[in-house]
């Protein structure tokens, strides 16, 4: 059986937390994509609280369990017998060996019964990539183990374009900095259309992240992006799934979405 270096030396956790859940929805359908796991302290303390205490030894076993809490918590709170996706976040560098890190990840999924080819793995462009040919190797294994790959607040670094010239997930999620206010701005809308057209070319799905207000989603849904996720929707909520607003004057679908 494979093993990694992570799995043999990496440091125990000295502190425990938990997810918020925050939705993803297809305006053009009408309903609930899924839902993006955020980490939390236990008594709902914020991401960056956590992961400050997350030591360079410790990013492995953090990733790893951070994984795991978020199945486990998907698998008990999303609705039977809907397809609803998962969004995890997790750290490239933090990834030894791909096919050897998934194994915990496997196992939640069959221990709980909640479909991998629903789950989603996000990466942010902001995070330093030290080996690009890692990286690519992480997206292929993710990818024959069925899962959905993603990159994070896309343009909000400086390398967005390279990245997407090297490596072609199945979805982008463009940044809030950029989608925020974009009913006010051309040149925003000119760009984002833009990166629709190219992301379609290239068979990507587009979601857009920190959504805000109506005249936001009606410049998006025009650029033909339908799937979004910000406040105007609904804020993440500890250890529960949150109502989703926003949706009463969008079409109602009749069967459930399911982009993989």
């Amino acid at each position: 059986m494979t093993r990694c270096t992570g799995c043999q030396s990496g440091a125990a956790l000295d502190f425990e937390f938990s997810m918020a859940f925050q939705p993803i929805v297809d305006v053009a359908k009408g309903q609930t994509w899924g839902y993006e796991a955020l980490v939390r302290g236990l008594t709902g303390e914020g991401a960056g609280l956590v992961l400050s205490r997350v030591s360079e030894e410790q990013k492995y076993r953090f990733d790893q369990a951070c994984r795991v809490k978020a199945i486990e918590l998907a698998a008990r709170l999303f609705p039977f017998g809907e397809m609803r996706h998962l969004s995890i976040n997790f750290l490239p560098n933090a990834v030894y060996d791909p096919a050897a890190c998934l194994r915990a990840t496997l196992a939640a999924a069959k221990r709980t019964g909640f479909p991998s080819n629903a789950i989603m793995f996000e990466f942010t462009e902001n995070e330093s990539v030290r080996d690009t040919a890692h990286l690519q190797k992480i997206i292929t294994e993710y990818r024959r183990q069925g899962f959905i790959t993603a990159i994070d607040d896309f343009g909000a670094g400086y390398s967005g374009l390279n990245l997407l010239a090297d490596f072609q997930p199945d979805l982008i999620k463009l940044d809030m900095d950029l989608i925020r206010g974009i009913h006010y701005s051309r040149p925003r809308q000119v760009l984002v259309a833009s990166l629709a057209v190219a992301a379609r070319e290239l068979g990507i799905t587009v979601l857009a992240e920190g959504i805000e207000s109506p005249n936001e989603v009606e410049v998006l849904k025009a650029a033909g992006i339908s799937l979004m996720q910000g406040y105007y929707f609904a804020k993440p909520e500890f250890e529960r799934l949150p109502r989703v607003a926003g949706m009463a004057e969008l079409p109602r679908a009749t069967h459930a979405a399911y982009y993989a």
